[in-house]
This record gives structure tokens, sequence and C-alpha cells, in this order.
């Protein structure tokens, strides 16, 4: 991959659990078509995913998101109907939890810092394991991960320009309570930063540019749906409501700010929002889904979008460069 001296670009990759295999997909189409993001910024899966991304070489960081979003089972139940097939799935790893990332608390509930349903400590050696995390605080590129402090409710960002980040970085960011414990780092407890921001655009936004920037925010959550037909839907509808309207609130706080603040006079941002959209499939509980099936699925949906965009970029159909911060058609659902 190689940087665009003419262009800063700037990859947000939001929370959403299971869901985040859609954000792998899209930074194989980012890989493979040769556009490299100076900074990246995660929430939650996101962080997890932009870590594994910006702490490897760029020809291991696909194969080593590849091998994260490997499950070990497999869909003896393939031949069922799909809305089984992924409410079972869900289910074994409601009770089961997910081997590499999270599991039952057994005796680990008397170590946990505060209550929660999961024990997450697998993570922390899932992470040594795939992230090199010197070349990830080498500064190259700059990763941040946004988190929340549990007791003052203060949005957090981890990043690499002013403190070396660990995989207790990354998994403070990824503690959504009350299902996985907070994280203590340096003498505060953490929590999942999508509590405040899962799609954590302030620190790209907030950052005047004087090259043009093209920030590709990668969202999870829709805020569109079909009519739900069941409590469980219902139940999966009003997270995903929660979560988009974060998103639309911060892309029009963030229009105003470009248009009326003289700090960012000059400056161009194209904001191209990329979301998994396609899930008609999907079934309530949909994020502890871990199934081979519906992670592949996922991830061709990501790969499919993020190539998409990357021919729109090539061909010059992705306009960038006008003054103020401009959605790019086609890619923002949540516009306001």
């Amino acid at each position: 991959m190689t940087a665009r001296d003419d262009l800063r670009i700037v990859l947000v990759l939001a929370g959403g659990n299971a869901l985040g295999a859609y954000q792998a997909g899209v930074i194989q189409a980012l890989h493979e078509g040769g556009i490299a993001p100076e900074w990246i910024i995660g929430t939650s899966a996101g962080a997890i995913n932009g870590a594994i991304f910006a702490g490897n070489a760029p020809d291991v960081a696909v194969a080593k998101l590849a091998a994260f979003w490997r499950s070990d089972g497999f869909d003896w139940w393939q031949a069922w109907p799909e809305s089984w097939r992924r409410t079972i799935e869900t289910s074994a790893t409601l009770l089961g939890g997910r081997p590499g990332m999270f599991g039952p608390l057994g005796t680990a509930m008397f170590a946990a810092p505060t209550p929660a349903l999961y024990d997450s400590s697998p993570l922390a050696a899932t992470l040594e394991s795939s992230v090199d995390f010197a070349r990830l605080n080498d500064g190259t590129p700059r990763f941040t991960a946004v988190s929340v402090d549990l007791e003052t409710g203060a949005e957090v960002a981890f990043d690499t320009g002013d403190r070396r980040i660990g995989a207790e970085h990354i998994r403070a960011s990824a503690a959504l309570p009350p299902a996985f414990p907070a994280v203590e780092v340096d003498g505060r407890l953490y929590v999942d930063g999508g509590l405040a921001s899962n799609l954590p655009l302030d620190p790209a936004l907030s950052t005047p540019s004087e090259r043009p920037m093209l920030c590709i925010a990668v969202d999870l959550l829709p805020m569109r749906s079909g009519r739900p037909d069941t409590l469980g839907a219902m139940a999966a509808r009003a997270q995903d409501l929660t979560f988009a309207s974060q998103s639309r609130r911060t892309i029009g706080r963030w229009q105003v700010q470009y248009a009326t603040d003289p700090a960012f006079r000059g400056c161009s941002v194209t904001l191209a929002q990329l979301l998994y959209a396609d899930q008609g499939r999907e079934v309530a509980g949909k994020a502890m889904d871990f199934s081979p099936a519906s992670v592949r699925q996922r991830w061709e949906s990501g790969l499919r979008d993020g190539a998409h965009l990357v021919r729109r970029l090539s061909t010059g159909t992705l306009q960038v460069g006008a003054e103020g911060l401009h959605l790019a058609p086609g890619h923002s659902e949540n516009a306001p």
C-alpha cells in the first residue's frame, strides 16, 4: 500500500462486536486497492480491527485479520433455515462465549474489577499474538482507540501520538458493560467507547488539515430498517437506533462547525461512510453471532463495498477537495 501525497486519508472504525467482520472486508479492499490510511481510529470491535491492521506489515495484516475472525467451529446446521442457524449460533455464544475473546466468568468473577457476565481476559492473549505492538507504536500509521472513563463519563482517546498503546487500551475500548468488565489503565477504569461515540469521528474531524482529507468511516449499525416483528428484533432495533443516532448527530454537528467556525476555513473533508446495510439475514443478538457462515457473509459484504469505494476514488467519481465537510453521495445512510 502507498500513501496519497495529495490526500490525508483517515480510517474510522465503529463498534459492533461480531458485525466487525464487515470492517475486515473493507480493510482487505483498501489494501488490495493500494490505499494506505495515515491515521486509524477505532472503538470496540473497530479498535481491535484497527490495531491488527495498523500493527502488522501490510502484506500480513489481512491474513492476521482472517485468523482473528476465523472460528474453530463448523456449521453442522447449515442445511437449516438461515434464521434458525443464526439464532442457534448466537445462543451458543451467549452460553459459552467466543474462544480467544471472552468466555464464562467462572473463578474470574473474583478478579474482575467490575461485575460482568463474561470474562474478557482471553482477548489480551489474542491481541498479543495478533498485533505487533512495537510496529503499532512506531507512529505509522497513527492509531487511536476510543474509550470511556467509567467514573467520570469522559470520552478518552488512547493515541500512539502521545503514549504507548498496549493490549489493555484496546480491551478497554471494547469493554461493553454489563457483558464485559471494565479494564484498568493507569489506575482508572475504562469501558467501551461506543457508549459515548460508537463511530469515533471527533478525533479526526476536530483536527484541521492543510491537505484535503478523505475520512473513510465504516459503520455497522443502520439507521433505517424494516419493521421488527418479534420482541428480540425490537430490542435489536432499539440498539441500532441508539448507536446510529450518535453517528447522525455527530456528522450534523461537524457540518455546522466546518461551515461556521473560522478555525476550519479553507479545510476540505470528504466523509465516505460505508455502512453494513446488508442485514436482511441478521437476527436478534446478531452482534454475538460469530459463526463461520455469518462472518464470511459480512466480510464479503465489506469487501464489495470497499472495492466500490476504491473504484470511485481511482476513477475520480468520488469527488474530494471542495472546501467544507461533504458527505460522499451514496455512502452516508445516516446523513442528516
